[in-house]
């Protein structure tokens, strides 16, 4: 049963640190306004990238000033040495130390000088933000990571995660996988499991055990998981501090009109197909699509994220293909009939909750984890690739469209998604973390003065 969001006001600064990309901003925003609606006072740190948006949402934007402004847009031209690694592991190393792990200290530092004006009582920052262990320690402040991607904690019931593997389910296939937890220690975590541990020690933080990703998890006093139980593989051995709060997405005030084309009310079959907004190569996902069902009877409406979005429309200017560089899912998905996505997590969410079957085809950042989970629990097809063909995803698109299965168990998890109200989940989370720490505080200011 839905749980009934609380009305009781919190008296509380809290300070939402983010990445700089859509899928870290985007899916906190409904959190931060809830809780301003609240009577918080609620900040953000994030890249001027988002300045514009924070402003719309009338929440107070501190920029990155010690910290580079990386983000999402200048990723490539920001650190072209990146370009000299041709695997997908090389890549994924080389993003783990110089995007997410040096930049820490300069991070650290904005945090220091946000503080000296913003006295915080609450952080609530993205799982992928490393600064994670060292805020506590830094500024005695609870510390609420939001997990918007795929746990990524290890677990011995499971394969490394990041490999985009399902669990196995013979002995061999076990044996496999601690074989591969080894190797993925020495080749892939070893050098920047290093760095991460020589900086947070810098500081005189001693880090929990595990890889770089257990130490976020188990620093942060609570991980509020976005997605639900039913969308993750078992685990016997999960940290205490994670919890489930169905779907994460982003704020809506509602007041803008729903999108519509009249096209809509035309066609029994209806596909959505994008890449996200980081992908802008339109030769992965967007162009196989439009070519698979050009002049055909569905519908296709994609959505380009501004990628060379006047180019496509001369490119496929037919009656049954829509494509925009924007459209509100929300406004398309309740019509559409399959969703064909590279697997950004909160478009994957999103899609299960409107009890539409997927075709994912993603492999590099976290894309690989997701669409491995929509395979394994037959929420679509995963194609395993991030350039299909227009005949795969054709014939894909239709195996999901006519196979009931799918729209079955996509149902069933979007009914589990139903059981939970992010918005109840955090507020009871932000009001049991400001108690405790203050009266944690209390004790720690009575056993002071009764030394003195």
């Amino acid at each position: 049963m839905q749980q009934q969001t609380g009305t009781q006001r919190i008296n509380a600064k809290i300070l939402f640190i983010t990445m700089p990309a859509d899928g870290h901003f985007n899916p906190l925003t409904g959190l931060a306004k809830h809780l301003q609606s609240l009577g918080c006072d609620v900040r953000w740190y994030t890249q001027d990238l988002y300045k514009e948006k924070l402003a719309k949402l009338q929440i107070q934007h501190y920029p990155c000033v010690h910290a580079p402004q990386l983000n999402q847009l200048n990723f490539e031209q920001f650190f072209t040495d990146r370009v000299k690694h041709n695997s997908q592991l090389a890549k994924f190393k080389f993003d783990l130390e110089h995007c997410f792990i040096r930049p820490v200290p300069a991070i650290l530092k904005d945090i220091e000088d946000i503080h000296t004006t913003f006295h915080f009582d609450l952080v609530v920052a993205d799982i992928m933000s490393f600064c994670i262990p060292l805020i506590k320690a830094q500024f005695n402040v609870p510390v609420i990571a939001a997990g918007i991607i795929p746990l990524m904690e290890t677990s011995a019931n499971l394969p490394p995660a990041g490999m985009g593997l399902v669990p196995a389910d013979t002995v061999a296939g076990r044996i496999k996988h601690r074989v591969l937890h080894s190797i993925t220690n020495a080749l892939v975590f070893k050098k920047v499991n290093a760095i991460f541990r020589e900086i947070i020690a810098g500081y005189g933080v001693e880090a929990p055990e595990g890889n770089i990703f257990d130490i976020l998890y188990r620093s942060a006093d609570v991980v509020l998981q976005s997605g639900t139980p039913g969308f993750e593989y078992n685990r016997s051995d999960m940290s205490s501090n994670i919890q489930f709060t169905g779907p994460l997405l982003p704020y809506s005030s509602g007041a803008k009109a729903a999108w519509f084309d009249e096209r809509i009310a035309v066609y029994n079959k209806i596909i959505l197909v994008t890449q996200g907004t980081v992908e802008k190569n339109i030769n992965k996902i967007l162009i196989p699509t439009l070519e698979a069902f050009k002049n055909s009877d569905t519908l296709v409406i994609a959505t380009t994220g501004g990628a060379h979005t006047a180019a496509l429309k001369r490119m496929y200017a037919c009656q049954n293909i829509i494509i925009e560089d924007f459209i509100p899912f929300a406004d398309v998905m309740p019509f559409a009939n399959a969703y064909v996505t590279n697997g950004g997590y909160g478009g994957t969410l999103l899609s299960v909750q409107h009890h539409l079957p997927l075709v994912v085809a993603g492999v590099h950042e976290d894309k690989n984890e997701i669409c491995a989970r929509v395979g394994f629990f037959k929420l679509g097809i995963n194609l395993k690739t991030e350039t299909p063909s227009p005949m795969q995803i054709k014939k894909a698109v239709e195996k999901v469209m006519n196979d009931t299965l799918y729209p079955q168990n996509v149902k069933r998890l979007a009914n589990e998604f139903a059981c939970y109200n992010a918005n109840t989940i955090f507020e009871d989370t932000v009001k049991k973390l400001l108690q405790t720490n203050k009266t944690n505080y209390r004790k720690t200011y009575q056993q002071q003065a009764a030394t003195l």
